[in-house]
């Protein structure tokens, strides 16, 4: 049976719970215009949610007085030590939730680190800002004496029972026997519950048994995605935000007119009628599918993708020949294709603490034109954040290990990763004629990912040469051409826009793919069974951030103003299309003719384009024009990048 110490503890535990539920709903309350299209019920399960998310913040920054009061004292100076503690930790992490009422009209997302970056800001504007919000300092008197008034304190106890705790080492699981062989045991229990504790502590700051620690971004799940701000607090938004080292913000241009001159960002063509209205849309992702492993893009050498390769030749196939991946890495893939947000810092997106700022996937843009939307990976559940950066995009269904029959225990199971391609494609394919057109729906292959395993009856079947992922490569070939066959017998293939792209390059044994622009050289095809797709102008620079824009360019939709500016429509005859990523601490810029670099002391180098091939030295005498051109668009888009990113305006 639970000592009366911790009986207290959990008490006091709930108080705190009790006042993060009336946060949450002032919150509500002040910025209903935020949250007024979400459903009731939406917003009764956002404040269920949102436990989950108090527990890890509360445990979290309680863990002082947490400590403190697992020693058994009744005495007076001790408890109130303990309650000074409370107050104090508490009182801040009220604070930080209250100020969010109104800052959150501003920014439009939780606090976060602001206080580690704009600290000095705040100080110097402290007495306006009290004039303007003195109101505030009610509700955070009210709630802070509310927990004074309310925590529970112990009942006081004789001076006999007083003397006997000091002669028994001050520490009392109830009142005390004579006996050893009782204290041993009353000692023991008290010890199990302590460690029970701290398991159970542990796992609330977690969030659960989930792969990964609880994530912001694990609150945009639901749907619509903003309830993601309702379910968070702020004090689990700041202390997660701890110790991120927030990019340096950039300013080369002194107003916004001239950061959007020279964007030269491109809005949607202008169309009279879609060529595919009402088209399913398919995205396959194909781990590591490198341009240098296909034989189609590489005429004369060998390659491992026959079945890719007839897909871009046959008709209704469009390949892209001169594409490039936004990043080197799986979890920089799916902000570039589902949000059009190419990878501009060392650190990935789904796992920053901009992932509470306002972003419009293809998945929410879809939805609200009647598709139901989906994201499928085999591996287990929470692997790279994917289930939950698919629910901030727009995603309202994801498909992870947990949900394919027999999960890891499945003879499907590669035993390391998640499910082979083969079989997790046709499982694909089953729930997709489950689904009502039109339909979106994205896929995540792995069976290209290191440790290359292949299913027992593949093995030392599959072509391979020096690398250890090419015969995974084969496979997952193969497992396109079976889904194929597949999907051919569906009611719904021949209504379907297939996009196939990778995620990001892999292992090179071809020279002429070992420099920095074959390091993000991959495949983007289009193929449309039946249809032909509009002609593009050649030669065109794409990237996996044109994703979105070229996907409501065939179906006819409007962007609605929730495009990002870094990306265009493959069929946008307006321009020669463009690439950006960031290497070696440098910004790069992709067009038809030239490579431009950004490096980290500003100094801008040009560079002759050559399809995934790019020279060791930049250009002695560079274009002066271009050089200037293309300097100041690269500089835009990484302004416009990193300060939209800090400030929530990557939409305004």
């Amino acid at each position: 049976m639970p000592t009366e110490f911790l009986r207290l503890l959990v008490r006091r535990f709930a108080l705190l719970l009790g006042a993060y539920v009336l946060l949450r709903a002032g919150f509500f309350g002040l910025n209903y215009g935020a949250f007024r299209q979400a459903p009731a019920g939406q917003v009764v399960l956002a404040f269920w949610h949102g436990f989950r998310f108090d527990l890890s913040a509360l445990l979290l920054l309680n863990i002082p007085w947490l400590l403190l009061s697992l020693v058994p004292s009744r005495g007076r100076s001790w408890q109130r030590l303990t309650r000074a503690v409370y107050l104090l930790l508490n009182g801040f992490g009220l604070l930080l939730n209250l100020v969010d009422w109104e800052y959150f009209r501003f920014i439009g997302r939780r606090t976060s680190n602001e206080l580690s970056t704009i600290g000095a800001d705040v100080q110097r504007q402290a007495g306006q800002l009290l004039l303007s919000y003195w109101w505030l300092l009610l509700p955070f008197g009210a709630l802070l004496a509310t927990l004074w008034y309310f925590y529970p304190m112990p009942l006081e106890e004789p001076q006999a029972h007083k003397k006997l705790q000091a002669t028994s080492f001050k520490l009392q699981v109830g009142r005390e026997t004579n006996t050893a062989k009782e204290w041993r045991k009353k000692l023991t229990a008290y010890s199990l519950q302590l460690v029970a504790i701290a398991l159970l502590a542990v796992l609330g700051i977690r969030g659960g048994l989930q792969l990964k620690p609880l994530r912001t971004g694990a609150a945009f799940v639901q749907q619509p995605a903003v309830l993601g701000h309702l379910a968070l607090n702020s004090t689990f938004t700041f202390l997660k935000s701890l110790g991120y080292a927030v990019p340096e913000r950039k300013n080369y241009f002194d107003s916004p007119q001239q950061l959007q001159t020279a964007l030269a960002a491109r809005p949607l063509p202008k169309r009279t009628t879609a060529p595919l209205p009402g088209r399913n849309v398919v995205i396959l992702i194909l781990e590591s599918f490198s341009s240098e492993y296909t034989g189609v893009e590489n005429p004369g050498r060998r390659g491992y993708t026959p079945f890719f390769d007839s897909l871009a030749t046959r008709g209704g196939g469009l390949l892209l020949p001169d594409h490039y991946a936004n990043g080197r890495r799986s979890i920089e893939a799916l902000p570039a294709v589902l949000a059009g947000l190419p990878s501009l810092m060392e650190g990935s997106f789904i796992t920053s603490d901009f992932q509470t700022d306002e972003l419009h996937g293809l998945g929410s843009i879809l939805a609200r034109h009647g598709y139901q939307t989906s994201l499928f990976h085999g591996a287990q559940n929470g692997t790279m954040g994917f289930n939950t950066f698919g629910g901030m995009t727009g995603m309202q269904q994801y498909f992870g290990l947990d949900e394919y029959p027999g999960a890891a225990n499945s003879s499907d199971f590669d035993g390391h990763w998640g499910i082979f391609d083969e079989p997790y494609l046709q499982y694909f394919s089953q729930q997709l004629s489950r689904q009502q057109q039109p339909f979106f729906s994205t896929l995540f292959t792995l069976s290209a990912h290191e440790p290359f395993g292949l299913p027992a009856k593949y093995q030392g079947k599959l072509p391979t040469s020096k690398l250890a992922i090419q015969p995974t490569i084969a496979y997952t070939d193969l497992a396109l051409r079976r889904f194929f066959a597949t999907a051919r017998q569906q009611p719904w293939y021949t209504n379907t826009l297939f996009i196939l792209l990778a995620d990001h390059t892999s292992q090179s044994d071809a020279p002429d793919y070992q420099n920095l622009l074959g390091e993000y050289k991959t495949p983007l095809l289009l193929f449309a069974p039946g249809q032909s797709l509009p002609a593009i102008s050649q030669p065109r620079i794409s990237q996996q951030a044109d994703v979105p824009a070229t996907v409501l360019d065939l179906l006819g939709l409007p962007a609605e103003g929730q495009l990002l500016p870094f990306g265009s429509s493959v069929f946008d005859s307006g321009t020669a299309g463009r690439a950006l990523f960031l290497s070696g601490g440098s910004y790069w810029l992709i067009h038809t003719d030239y490579v431009t670099e950004l490096t980290a002391d500003n100094q801008v180098r040009l560079y002759p384009y050559r399809r995934h091939q790019l020279p060791a030295a930049p250009l002695a005498s560079p274009n002066p024009i271009k050089l200037r051109q293309y300097g100041n668009e690269l500089k835009a888009c990484v302004q416009f990048y990193l300060n939209g990113l800090a400030d929530n305006t990557l939409y305004k």
